[in-house]
């Protein structure tokens, strides 16, 4: 799916029934809105929406629109749905939103009981979409038009307040973040906005991007993995984590993957095929590169096995691994420890 082409940015809202645009107008008043659109003749270009300046200067906007439809979360036939898997192709549903998106934030809606199944229960959405190409028809093969000192950070900063405007709308069930797979009903979304995110390098992460949890198929049952979704949104990579279960709290492991997200974004692309950094149980973990991340969307991460000596199983070692350092080795790399990745 394109990562970033016409839209750099989209969060969505899902509704039990779709408000007129005037309802939605109404909520955006801390907003400078320069235009109102009627729906487009097809409704996965674009329902009735409203045009909010972003960075005018560079022609940035924001398209806020209804769409009185359930999210389309399959990509649909060429042959039987041309119109459907055109717009997935353009990204219409968010850069970097992958098929199934709204199912597995179901799935891994870890910290909402009812996410599992009330999510499900929409009737319509609305889409909050960033461009740098508004005027500018959709092209058949999308390309990337930013300005060269685009922040990401701050632009799906703005993408988010707009959001928390509209998840206070009666109709709206909860939050959605197609790219980042993660789901949270109104108070829970308001309430992370308005906490400390110093920890995070002052980014709300628990609502741009999910941390997921998996038994591996296929392989030792005592091994799980962990993983990141959704930091394309900040062009950086994810991040995926590999150890034995009974060894590493997933607290833990969370607030590591965390750490290593917001370091990336912060200081740049600077963690490096087969570097190290303290992590989890007091242990240095290693990362590699790797194209493809293990679990579905597919998508290029950082893959992280903590150096505790730990015999990796085999179907893990396919990809890049560490090697099983000798005791002298350990003792050596214990001596260069550092309270942040390294090279």
């Amino acid at each position: 799916m394109p990562s970033k082409a016409f839209y750099t940015q989209g969060v969505a809202i899902l509704l039990r029934q779709a408000p007129t645009l005037d309802e939605v107008a109404s909520r955006l008043g801390d907003f400078t809105i320069v235009g109102r659109q009627k729906e487009s003749s097809d409704w996965r270009l674009s329902g009735p929406s409203l045009v909010i300046a972003y960075k005018a200067e560079v022609n940035s906007y924001v398209l806020v629109d209804i769409v009185d439809h359930r999210w389309p979360d399959q990509m649909g036939d060429p042959n039987t749905e041309p119109e459907l898997f055109g717009a997935w192709h353009l990204g219409q549903f968010g850069p970097g939103t992958w098929p199934g998106s709204l199912k597995r934030s179901c799935e891994h809606a870890w910290t909402w009981p009812d996410g599992r199944s009330v999510p499900m229960q929409h009737q319509a959405f609305i889409r909050i979409r960033s461009s740098y190409s508004f005027g500018a028809e959709s092209p058949a093969i999308p390309s990337i038009n930013m300005p060269e000192n685009h922040d990401a950070v701050h632009e799906l900063k703005f993408v988010t307040r707009i959001a928390a405007a509209l998840v206070q709308l009666p109709q709206a069930i909860c939050y959605f973040n197609p790219n980042g797979e993660c789901l949270s009903p109104a108070s829970q979304f308001l309430e992370r906005l308005s906490d400390d995110h110093s920890s995070t390098g002052d980014m709300p992460l628990q609502i741009w991007s999910n941390v997921r949890f998996f038994t591996l198929p296929n392989t030792d049952p005592s091994w799980s993995s962990m993983d990141t979704i959704g930091m394309s949104q900040l062009d950086a990579p994810d991040h995926e984590v590999f150890y034995q279960s009974n060894a590493y709290d997933p607290g833990e492991v969370d607030a590591f993957l965390r750490m290593v997200s917001s370091y990336i974004v912060t200081e740049g692309p600077i963690i490096k095929h087969g570097d190290t950094a303290d992590g989890p149980g007091n242990q240095r973990w290693q990362g590699f590169h790797v194209n493809e991340a293990l679990a579905a969307p597919a998508r290029p991460a950082i893959r992280w096995f903590p150096l505790d000596r730990r015999k990796i199983p085999a179907e893990l070692t396919k990809g890049p691994a560490p090697q099983l350092m000798s005791w002298k080795e350990t003792a050596l790399s214990m001596l260069r420890l550092r309270r942040r990745p390294d090279k």
